[in-house]
């Protein structure tokens, strides 16, 4: 740490107004300095991660951080403003900011820095050293550690992981501690944690250090678990086996939960135990005085939000979230699960049809005939196992619904249900509901008391046996021949649109697909399209729907591609670059290959992207092509119906989206002490969130 951080990357008053600006002005120290070798690819990286998730945490800081591969050494610069930048947090403007730069590829060098800031930052003599002190110098040493902030600074020596210290005082507990005669009748309440967030860096270790030192002033021991980006150390058996009560701090899926199985468990969101650390282990307390634990594999019921346990990503976040938000998390969930078997068997279908012919469909089975030597046999090959992996398509799809709501208890009930779907004729309709009714009915059995015998039987008989027999009958008896009725109406309509109606569908879906690129609207568009052919012998018109939607999602990346060519002096150099990624992100129906240029100018680039969508998806349903295969993109062209006039139809939109963002920017006025066009400096989008090459950042 000695060299990370120098006078020369503090700037004791930074006189930046925006995040952009700050990170900026940061950044040209550490250039300076010889850290960055170029400052507009760091920058694009830094709004990368940022727009990710906002950086700015609570008590007044802003931690914009990144890998780079223009950062030639782990580097720290630091910077005090007066008037405060807005980083995000929910308290306000943050008044001690700090660029953290990584090398790209030194996961373990960026992870120490981060979670090192992150814990001392949690200390509060340390942030008031910072906000008092005089000179950069200072300030230097100060974050160094090489002067005292009232405690142990965690920079000395490098990161502590909280395991092993936690553990240690553990241990030294267990076989009395310092002062602590053995025989001592009392000894403290003791509290595994474990802590997680989307990024894996900054929350989950701040959240640990909230948890441990809300427990030293509660007289509690808590020994943290931080399951982070670089992996996670796992918390000692004895030490789980000796604790008193559990908490999980958790925004991704706690790993290895059932560890911790049979105890008082509070289950809520990261955030909760930076703000709230208090809180939370006096309601896992509580839950211990009145003998409230979970059950082995309920995944922490009872939880504090009264949740199944699923993670917040998994159950659509805490309680505070609507059930509409929660909804759509548990359907993209399955969604997401479901999308690799389409891709897989959609693809291996359509190149049996296209080695072999339509007719390929009709031939026997490969165990019965398979002639080396014969492309229809291969074919055939194809084909089958493409329809093999379609057969899965429902079922995983109702499958990861209740998974998404219940974790693995709703795996069994879910994809028995898909499965019966399947069997009535109510395709995806029906895996849909049995998902939905798969999760539900597993999350109220979780929340039945059960007695400490029957435990442990729990997740491997009672669950699987109860909940799928309530859904077999709610789907063979009750609701089966309803949905499979909706879903034969669905199929007729589909089957008879024709004319205005199937321009008006493919310009909707176009709209749908162009949103939110790769999003949930347009995961939406893209699953009733799937649902579509995902059977045996699809109707021409389900046909029609799947290339439409495939040819509107290719436009807005391509669109963006064609334009930073075309007038490359309206886009920034990092847009630039984007834009050759771009063509090929395209060419492969990847439409989140335009999600750079539509974070940083979303007013321009969405709407003349949804423009476009929506005239190749007219286009494309006018001109009747149709697609077999789910993906590919312009590398199965020649598996389409009406090839030539379908690439008409996306070059129409590519060129109408172009268009609209060339108009649109050139018509935005400059930003008042901007470099010119194509000087080198910054576009006014530069800097804003999503400006960013496609590097993965922490």
């Amino acid at each position: 740490m000695s060299d990370m951080i120098t006078a020369d990357l503090v700037d004791l008053d930074l006189s930046a107004d925006t995040k952009e600006a700050a990170a900026r002005a940061l950044a040209e120290r550490m250039v300076a300095h010889g850290r960055v070798t170029d400052l507009e690819g760091f920058l694009a990286d830094v709004a990368a991660r940022e727009a990710q998730m906002p950086t700015g945490l609570d008590g007044g800081i802003g931690i914009p951080h990144c890998r780079s591969e223009h950062v030639t050494e782990p580097t720290l610069a630091f910077g005090r403003s007066e008037d405060g930048v807005d980083f995000g947090a929910a308290d306000g403007p943050a008044d001690l900011i700090f660029l953290i730069a990584a090398p790209a590829g030194a996961d373990d060098a960026h992870l120490t820095i981060l979670s090192s800031l992150a814990r001392q930052l949690m200390n509060a003599e340390f942030t008031t050293a910072l906000r008092s002190v005089g000179d950069a110098t200072a300030a230097a040493a100060l974050i160094r550690g090489e002067e005292p902030t009232g405690a142990e600074s965690v920079f000395e020596g490098g990161a502590e992981d909280s395991v092993a210290v936690s553990a240690a005082a553990s241990a030294e507990t267990a076989t009395g501690t310092p002062g602590q005669e053995t025989g001592e009748p009392e000894r403290p309440f003791r509290i595994v944690a474990v802590t997680s967030c989307p990024t894996g860096i900054a929350h989950t270790y701040m959240a640990a250090e909230s948890l441990e030192n809300a427990g030293r002033e509660a007289g509690v021991e808590v020994v943290v678990e931080t399951q982070g980006s670089a992996g996670f150390t796992r918390l000692d058996p004895a030490v789980i086996e000796a604790a008193d009560g559990v908490i999980f701090a958790h925004d991704v899926p706690v790993r290895d939960k059932d560890r911790f199985a049979g105890k008082p468990t509070v289950d809520t969101g990261v955030k909760a135990a930076v703000n709230r650390p208090g809180e939370l282990i006096g309601e896992v307390r509580g839950k211990a005085a009145r003998g409230e634990v979970t059950a082995a594999g309920s995944a922490g019921a009872g939880g504090a939000a009264g949740s199944s346990g699923a993670s917040p990503v998994e159950r659509g976040g805490g309680s505070g979230e609507g059930y509409g938000t929660r909804l759509r998390v548990w359907l993209m969930s399955g969604v997401s699960y479901m999308v690799p078997f389409v891709a897989a068997g959609g693809l291996l279908i359509a190149l049996g049809f296209a080695i072999g012919g339509y007719e390929i469909n009709e031939a026997p089975s490969v165990m019965d005939h398979f002639v080396w030597s014969q492309a229809d046999s291969w074919a055939a090959l194809l084909y089958q196992i493409g329809g093999v992996a379609f057969a899965f398509l429902v079922p995983v799809l109702a499958g990861y619904i209740a998974y998404g709501m219940a974790d693995r208890p709703g795996l069994v009930p879910g994809f028995v249900g898909g499965s019966i779907a399947l069997t009535i004729n109510a395709g995806f309709l029906g895996g849909l509901a049995a998902g939905l009714i798969s999760g539900a009915v597993v999350m109220a059995i979780q929340r039945v008391r059960i007695p400490v015998a029957l435990r442990g039987i729990m997740p491997v008989v009672v669950i699987p046996l109860i909940s799928s027999a309530i859904v077999g009958f709610l789907m063979f008896v009750v609701i089966g021949k309803p949905i499979a009725s909706a879903q034969k109406a669905m199929t007729d309509w589909l089957s008879d649109l024709s004319g205005a109606n199937a321009v008006l569908l493919g310009a909707l879906l176009g709209l749908m697909m162009c949103f939110d690129l790769g999003g949930p609207v347009n995961k939406v568009a893209y699953a009733f399209a799937t649902a579509g052919i995902a059977v045996s012998d699809p109707s021409d018109s389900a046909m029609k729907i799947m290339a439409t939607v495939m040819a509107a999602g290719m436009v807005p990346p391509l669109a963006m591609a064609l334009a930073t060519t075309v007038r490359g002096k309206l886009f920034n150099a990092a847009e630039r670059e984007n834009g050759k990624a771009a063509w090929v992100l395209g060419a492969s129906f990847i439409s989140e290959g335009a999600i750079p240029f539509a974070a940083a100018d979303p007013l321009r680039v969405i709407p003349s992207s949804m423009v476009g969508g929506a005239v190749t998806g007219a286009l494309s349903m006018a001109f009747g092509a149709t697609l077999r295969a789910p993906h590919g993109g312009i590398f199965v062209v020649p598996l389409i119906g009406n090839p030539l006039l379908y690439l008409v139809a996306i070059a129409a939109g590519v060129c109408v989206t172009t268009a609209l963002v060339i108009v649109l920017k050139g018509l935005r006025k400059p930003v008042p002490g901007a470099a010119a066009p194509g000087s080198g400096g910054a576009d006014p989008s530069a800097s804003a969130p999503g400006a960013k090459q496609p590097v993965a950042a922490a």
